[in-house]
């Protein structure tokens, strides 16, 4: 494969769709003004009122690869966390997945302050080295989804050792944007029935020919795996919010993650 061939294989993967510059939220309205703060210090950065770009990637690693090249991957995404474009960036192995016609095994889920911001991360050579030598030899899958999340409050990065619920959403072809806008209320309004979530973030995904077909996207936030865990033995409670969205879903993935330290994000 030439060099061109590769960074051509490396866009189709990862990149997000071009969209005009007018579409890009206007970096001076919405958004508090975030320090350049390094990994370490994001659970410390919190947002009392604000709006982020959120950009999920999930990866199916080949069954076959050596234990040190799946490392090779995880660190160099995290090694990401140095440009100065994200807000928040974590990369590691899924705690499980409970919803998934697909059978992903790693996730990267970063933030960032404008649409223009994400565009410049996914062509940074620091981002395209990462994708090209240690992600695309590895990974026989990949899908990504990115949404602008309004009124998120709270940390704007996750502390190591917070458990992530990941869900991404297919609607069925013949729904209008009455349905789509009840979904996003119930899951907007799962914070408030369920008080182990400490942060929920929803919307619509802006690149959908990475998405595989799934078009509203959510992460909530725990303190820990046993605060996620109390929220499913609810069962009664979580069962009556899904059922008022149900009938308008195809198909649904559920994936669960756990923030890494730096220590121990080698798995």
């Amino acid at each position: 494969m030439t060099a061109s061939q590769c960074l051509q294989a490396t866009r189709s993967f990862l990149n997000p769709l071009p969209f005009s510059r007018s579409l890009s939220l206007p970096k001076h309205h919405h958004f508090l003004s975030f320090p350049k703060t390094r990994i370490s210090n994001f659970a410390t950065v919190t947002m009392s009122s604000s709006s982020v770009v959120e950009h999920i990637v999930l990866f199916k690693v080949k069954d076959d690869t050596e234990p040190s090249k799946v490392n090779s991957m995880v660190n160099g995404l995290n090694g990401l966390t140095s440009l100065d474009l994200t807000l928040h960036l974590t990369a590691g192995p899924l705690l499980r997945t409970r919803s998934s016609p697909f059978a992903f095994t790693h996730l990267l889920h970063s933030r960032y302050k404008t649409k223009d911001d994400l565009a410049a991360y996914t062509v940074h050579p620091g981002h395209l080295s990462v994708v090209k030598e240690s992600v695309l030899p590895i990974c026989d899958d990949v899908m990504a989804v990115d949404w602008v999340a309004d009124g998120l409050t709270g940390p704007v990065g996750p502390s190591p050792g917070s458990a992530i619920r990941v869900t991404f959403l297919k609607l069925k072809l013949e729904l209008g944007e009455v349905a789509k806008g009840e979904i996003l209320e119930v899951i907007k309004g799962i914070k408030g029935k369920f008080g182990e979530v400490g942060q929920i973030s929803v919307g619509e995904n802006f690149s959908p020919a990475r998405a595989k077909g799934y078009s509203i996207a959510s992460v909530a936030v725990f303190e820990g795996v046993s605060e996620m865990e109390a929220v499913d033995s609810k069962e009664e409670l979580a069962k009556l919010e899904k059922d008022k969205v149900r009938e308008y879903l195809d198909s649904v993935i559920v994936l669960d993650y756990v923030v890494p330290s730096l220590q121990s994000a080698s798995l």
